[in-house]
């Protein structure tokens, strides 16, 4: 069924939105092929994933940076070998939110995303299937700035041409979501599809002059 918010520009995130948190077994890969202690390796690879979304790291080198941390000895093909099990990671799809999506599209509503994430990932977000579906794809490590910093959401509005007032920010973190909300755009705190549709659907019920 096709949900219309006309003059209304949605903008999701990607991560944990519209993707899911990566799986025990991805994760255990990862761990298998690091060789070191997932105690002292998962922290290492959070501390660093702010430098890689922001673009301040690229993606060799964000791994090098915990292989540092860690006290491993990796070789190029490892480093790679590590890339390749972490990036696909986080393409398996939620598919309630994606029947979301598709009906926010097939509706006429104009769709975005805003994700903070590497600049590896910008090419997929693009061309994927679901890609096709937005209008554009922001991504944090080509902007040189991360959520929730109310310039990247005011650099979204000024490159979709609308307005805080106009627009509706989908998050699964809270930061990300009040930061958006303090600038004037309607959020709503991601915790499954279920919620998100019913959050679009009385979006659209609402009169006109309301939404």
């Amino acid at each position: 069924m096709s949900i219309s918010l006309p003059g209304r520009t949605v903008v999701f995130d990607y991560g944990e939105v519209i993707a899911r948190f990566p799986d025990d077994a991805s994760r255990r890969r990862i761990e298998e092929l690091a060789g070191v202690d997932p105690a002292v390796l998962w922290p290492s690879y959070g501390r660093h994933r702010h430098a890689l979304d922001r673009g301040t790291l690229t993606a060799g080198a964000y791994w090098r940076a915990i292989e540092s941390d860690t006290g491993a000895a990796w070789t190029r093909t490892r480093v790679h070998e590590l890339w390749a099990a972490d990036f696909p990671s986080w393409f398996v799809p939620e598919p309630g939110t994606l029947d979301v999506i598709a009906d926010l599209a097939d509706g006429g509503t104009r769709l975005a995303i805003l994700s903070n994430a590497g600049l590896d990932f910008a090419s997929p977000f693009r061309h994927s299937p679901l890609g096709e579906l937005f209008e554009r794809v922001f991504v944090s490590a080509e902007l040189d700035d991360l959520k929730p910093s109310a310039t990247i959401f005011e650099h979204v509005l000024a490159e979709l041409g609308t307005t805080a007032a106009d627009t509706v920010f989908i998050d699964n973190r809270s930061d990300n979501v009040e930061a958006a909300q303090a600038l004037g755009i309607t959020g709503h705190l991601y915790t499954g599809p279920e919620p998100l549709r019913r959050f679009v659907d009385e979006l659209a019920a609402l009169p006109t002059e309301r939404r």
